[in-house]
């Protein structure tokens, strides 16, 4: 910026008033004395013309106007008649004229004006006037004279003294060369005042039109004036509001759109994984039933009892990849929602025994002791075949991971407006990096272990689907001694039991 609006408001301003004080010293000090003189001879004039008009040759009848104009205008009036003998007016002695300037004519004696007039008799005849300045070297003064004929044909003399108009012309320009610096410095200050109060809402203005330039549109120019720098304070403020909103929907538009890129990412990765699980967890039963149906097409084994045992293991992978197709297209329902939860009230209490109970025969196999805790009736509201599957893949899961101890417990409470239902069993922790991959399809702590007792690595991520859809909590934390997986409930509004 190289030079500011405030300077060049001040610079301007005061260069005028400069201007001014100048302009009016030179003027003051060429055209005041020219301006003197100029309204001196229009003041002889007007006399003139008015004492011509009144004056019809008897200077009684016009003796009283005669006597205001001398007194009033400070002039000298002498009328002569054609034989030029003084009519009005007198000759003064030189110690009257002395002591009063004003009465003194500047010939000093009748016999200058009878001359003057003869001299000029016939311009004055023509009806011509003459002023004529000269200088009375004795009294040191200029005096103004007019020479003309009055109407009816006497001469008139008119006088008026000048006064020292250069030393006037002087003092008034000193005077006004002290006036006019005070006024420049007077002006100057008020303009930068002035300058100053007007410039300082533009300054705010390109203030918060920076901010807005780096997205900042937190600061608003307060309008106290409804002028112009008003009304640009509120189409700033205006626009601002305007570019904020955009801004922030742009913002919410490409988070979401960065959102959606991830999630179709994840989509995609995961994609590419669930056809590489699948794959690996076909490729085993398929290469078995293969292997089996060309040992049986051959005839390998000719005895009954090895054939048997061919169609046996043919027939269980292939249960086993029945059960593995089922369980992918119900997952993808209900990540979908393509299968309505059916919500009804039930005590989840009784679920839980009911499920314990259909498992009795495993729990007894494998010497597990299972152990319900708080055992409490809790109404609760959801799909009770849904909590039911969520269930059995809990115990299921705790089964296949229980460690010799084998203990699991079982857990119903209350909290808050939720149920929350646990199942601990003992065993290894879960690897805090696997917390959360755990109810991703196939993803296996111990592929190895999972292998020996024939998961599918499946039944985690229907219970993720299951709770999501009833929009309920869900999760895993290592416990002492063991794991403790869990699920919420909405408790139920009216009482009711399956």
């Amino acid at each position: 910026m190289k030079h500011s609006i405030k300077f060049r408001l001040f610079a301007t301003v005061s260069g005028l008033i400069l201007f001014y004080v100048i302009l009016s010293w030179l003027l003051n000090s060429l055209l005041l004395e020219r301006y003197y003189f100029y309204n001196k001879k229009n003041i002889l004039m007007e006399s003139y013309r008015r004492i011509d008009s009144l004056y019809k040759g008897d200077t009684e009848e016009v003796s009283l106007e005669l006597e205001k104009l001398e007194h009033t205008k400070g002039l000298r009036i002498i009328i002569l008649d054609k034989n030029y003998e003084v009519k009005y007016g007198f000759m003064p002695k030189r110690k009257e004229m002395r002591q009063n300037p004003v009465m003194r004519p500047p010939s000093g004696n009748q016999n200058l004006f009878e001359l003057r007039i003869k001299s000029k008799k016939q311009e004055l005849l023509q009806g011509k006037s003459f002023i004529e300045n000269k200088r009375d070297d004795m009294l040191n003064t200029n005096f103004i004279s007019l020479y003309a004929m009055l109407n009816n044909g006497d001469y008139i003399f008119l006088s008026t003294p000048v006064a020292a108009i250069q030393e006037s012309v002087e003092i008034s320009n000193n005077f006004f060369l002290f006036t006019g610096i005070i006024t420049i410095i007077t002006g100057s200050f008020l303009v930068f005042l002035i300058t100053g109060r007007f410039t300082r809402p533009i300054l705010e203005l390109n203030k918060i039109a920076r901010k807005m330039s780096t997205l900042d549109f937190s600061e608003r120019y307060l309008v106290k004036n409804h002028d112009e720098i008003g009304q640009l304070g509120e189409s700033i403020n205006s626009l601002s509001e305007q570019l904020q909103k955009s801004i922030t929907e742009l913002r919410e538009a490409n988070q979401k759109l960065k959102e959606d890129i991830k999630r179709e990412r994840k989509i995609d990765e995961m994609r590419k994984e669930f056809i590489s699980s699948i794959s690996h967890e076909l490729k085993t039963p398929i290469a078995l039933i293969q292997g089996y149906a060309e040992g049986l097409k051959v005839n390998v084994n000719e005895d009954e009892e090895n054939k048997n045992f061919y169609c046996d293991v043919i027939v269980d992978e292939a249960l086993k990849m029945n059960r593995l197709v089922k369980q992918l297209l119900e997952l993808a329902q209900l990540e979908y929602g393509e299968l309505p939860l059916e919500k009804i009230n039930f005590n989840i209490k009784q679920l839980v025994m009911q499920v314990v109970k259909k498992n009795a025969l495993i729990f007894k196999e494998r010497n597990i002791d299972v152990i319900i805790q708080n055992n409490e009736d809790i109404m609760v509201n959801a799909d009770f075949h849904r909590i039911e599957q969520v269930l059995m893949n809990y115990v299921s899961n705790a089964v296949n991971h229980v460690d010799c101890k084998k203990i699991i417990k079982i857990r119903i409470k209350q909290d808050g407006k939720k149920a929350r239902v646990s199942i601990y069993n003992s065993g290894q922790h879960i690897p805090e990096e696997s917390m959360e991959k755990i109810w991703t399809s196939f993803y296996k702590v111990d592929k190895a272990r999972t292998r020996a007792y024939g998961g599918t690595g499946l039944g985690l991520s229907i219970v993720r689907a299951v709770q999501e859809a009833h929009g309920n909590g869900y999760g895993v934390k290592n416990m002492e001694g063991g794991v403790e997986f869990w699920f919420e409930l909405d408790l139920a509004d009216t009482s009711g039991t399956v």
